[in-house]
């Protein structure tokens, strides 16, 4: 678990998060916390001073080398679909957890339309594509910084190492006649002029959110130009003029298009046969086993240019060490604790000082949330101090699993 490394990084980031001004800020060695949950994942929390108030950070070490020892998606079962990471964490058998991508989480902009719940980013489940980005403009949370895209994901690869890498979709329907491209899997919102297709695992939410806002203004009207095709089994079963709700039968694809691409899919008729195709391209070497929406702040050990240095808030990061084989897992508190939170300044030099070469950040805010599980009683808890003492509802999360080699149960 490099101990010597973390120990050693708490000591010094009482000058890399104040940024030259080091004699504001001070660590506090007696309201640490170290505790080994279970072979090969180890949780801390310590407290340090910044410049702007004190800070609490809670700390998830991984050691993807050690047998037994995985990430994997915390999923609720449905893209449209959010569950507290601690219910999440129990469901999968998971030794710890934490909150993931920004979501689809209001619509006060479209009455009448319900918000998904949905993740805004590209995720990977088990090796097969779940879900493709939103435009860019569409996606939830602040401005992106420079260099970044909504395709940016982390995930660790069918080779057990974490890597960070831009999904993009590439999909096709193809009839006798034509072939349509495919630029939307399970997001609630498509790109201008798309057809999106939307799987069993969508969930049962109402598609109606895919056909509002536009690529550069999430805020913007509903389109009224729409078309949707249902396809059982490879035939067109129905269509219609407005977007469904209501649970998608396995074995059943909708394809659901906006202006341009309603246009096209006028031309598939019941019964028309119909082949689909879909797949996340990776700008990594090797496939994901799993991955979600995350965000750069650390590259190559370096900080990017441009981070927001002013606004504090609750955190939630990962960071990527010893060439993907640790994971650094990061939650800070802030909002209902003393605790003032990070900039994303400060979240990009803490990972660099725990030894990380890349980071990113996911959501934050009242859904920052890290749970570990208790080796002695087997319940999880929730470690840091969460908004409103509730735990928020998100659509998925990173899970940390340990498995005992000798029976291949979790546990300690």
């Amino acid at each position: 678990m490099n101990r010597v490394r973390v120990v050693v990084a708490v000591l010094l980031l009482t000058l890399s998060l104040c940024a030259g001004r080091p004699s504001q800020a001070t660590a506090s060695p007696d309201a640490s916390v170290v505790e080994r949950i279970a072979p090969g994942v180890e949780y801390r929390a310590f407290s340090l001073a910044t410049a702007h108030g004190p800070i609490r950070i809670h700390l998830l070490t991984a050691d993807l080398r050690r047998p037994g020892v995985r990430a994997g998606l915390l999923y609720p079962g449905a893209v449209a679909d959010r569950a507290p990471v601690s219910v999440m964490a129990e469901r999968q058998g998971a030794v710890a957890a934490v909150n993931g991508d920004f979501f689809n989480i209001t619509e006060d902009q479209h009455p009448g339309v319900p918000a998904t719940g949905a993740a805004s980013g590209a995720s990977v489940l088990d090796g097969r594509a779940l879900k493709a980005a939103v435009p860019e403009g569409q996606r939830f949370g602040g401005a992106l910084p420079a260099g970044d895209s909504a395709e940016d994901v982390l995930g660790v690869g069918t080779d057990g190492r974490a890597r960070t890498a831009r999904l993009t979709l590439h999909g096709h329907l193809r009839t006798a006649r034509t072939i349509l491209p495919v630029r939307g899997l399970n997001q609630y919102a498509l790109p201008e002029g798309a057809i999106g297709l939307f799987t069993s695992q969508w969930g049962s939410a109402s598609r109606a959110r895919a056909v509002c806002g536009t690529d550069h203004n999430r805020a913007a009207p509903c389109t009224h130009e729409v078309f949707e095709v249902t396809i059982r089994h490879g035939r067109v079963l129905h269509t219609s003029t407005t977007p469904g709700s209501g649970p998608i039968p396995p074995g059943t694809l909708v394809a659901l298009g906006r202006e341009g691409g309603a246009r096209a899919l006028r031309a598939l008729t019941p019964g028309t046969t119909v082949e689909t195709g879909y797949r996340l391209a990776s700008t990594a070497r090797v496939p994901f086993a799993f991955a979600l929406g995350a965000y750069r702040v650390l590259k190559d050990r370096r900080t990017l240019p441009g981070l927001d240095a002013v606004t504090a808030e609750p955190r939630t990061a990962v960071g990527i060490a010893d060439r993907g084989q640790l994971l650094r897992v990061v939650a800070t508190d802030g909002r209902e604790s003393t605790a003032t939170g990070l900039t994303l300044a400060e979240l990009a030099r803490l990972l660099r000082s725990l030894g990380c070469d890349e980071g990113v950040y996911v959501d934050g805010g009242a859904s920052t949330t890290l749970a570990t599980r208790d080796p002695a009683t087997g319940r999880t808890t929730v470690r840091n101090t969460l908004d409103h003492g509730q735990q928020r509802r998100v659509p998925n999360g990173i899970a940390l699993y340990s498995l005992r080699k000798r029976d291949g149960s979790g546990g300690s």
